[in-house]
């Protein structure tokens, strides 16, 4: 019986271009948390953290479908959207960071079933 992640299309380069949007997302986190403490801009380090992290989602929602269904997919998409009320609301941004910020490291590090556990 094939499982849902078994159908995981792929191409030419993909590895290597998520491994450089992710370099651009983690430069992005660090130029929001550096506008946050005073130094540097709010709006540069979110537009980086967004863009990076949207190109990274429809990449992977290209490649597993199923994925906006699963706990990890609907995570992004709840992190992409605190993003962009980052940048609506700047004197939310700090709770929002460290929100997105444990977030983040909890989907990241959780087991694979609930990462990958199928909300509908």
């Amino acid at each position: 019986m094939r499982r849902p992640r078994d159908n995981v299309r792929d191409f030419p380069g993909k590895r290597w271009l998520n491994v450089t949007l992710r370099t651009v997302h983690l430069l992005g986190l660090v130029l929001l948390g550096g506008a946050l403490l005073g130094a540097g801009s709010l709006g540069l380090g979110a537009s980086v953290l967004f863009i990076s992290g949207f190109a990274m989602f429809a990449i992977d929602s290209w490649a597993n479908p199923a994925q906006l269904r699963e706990t990890a997919g609907f995570g992004v998409l709840l992190k992409l959207l605190l993003v962009g009320l980052m940048a609506l609301q700047p004197a939310w941004a700090l709770p929002i960071f460290w929100f997105i910020l444990t977030l983040s490291t909890l989907l990241s590090h959780a087991p694979g079933a609930f990462r990958h556990y199928r909300l509908f």
